[in-house]
């Protein structure tokens, strides 16, 4: 098995009205995502069984929604949702993005390639 590099710029790309979503690792045990997104994005507080969610700020201010409490971070703050654990986030206003990894991937990338609005 081979180590895998993603440069920036490279990965699968998916411009989805106000987000846009980047696959840069797409592997059993972990997948990675770059997800860039206006104020208008949110995702809804949820919960995976089966995965580790985890989030680290790039660029911007980013509204976190953890358990029963929300923080605003910006860049540098890192979020880890284990499985079982709620979570959602958005911006608070302007554009924002957002390393995103899962692991394992448990079917997520599949899920991005296969969304249909």
């Amino acid at each position: 098995m081979e180590p895998h590099v993603s440069r920036p710029g490279e990965g699968e790309v998916f411009a989805r009205g106000n987000r846009t979503i980047t696959i840069r690792v797409d592997r059993p045990e972990l997948s990675v995502f770059e997800i860039e997104f206006d104020g208008t994005f949110v995702v809804d507080p949820h919960t995976h069984d089966d995965q580790t969610d985890s989030f680290y700020v790039l660029e911007g201010e980013v509204e976190f929604t953890v358990g029963d409490r929300t923080v605003r971070v910006g860049p540098g703050a890192v979020l880890v949702a284990p499985p079982g654990a709620r979570h959602g986030f958005r911006s608070t206003g302007g554009r924002a993005r957002v390393l995103n990894l899962h692991a394992p991937d448990a079917g997520f990338a599949e899920s991005i390639r296969g969304f249909r609005p």
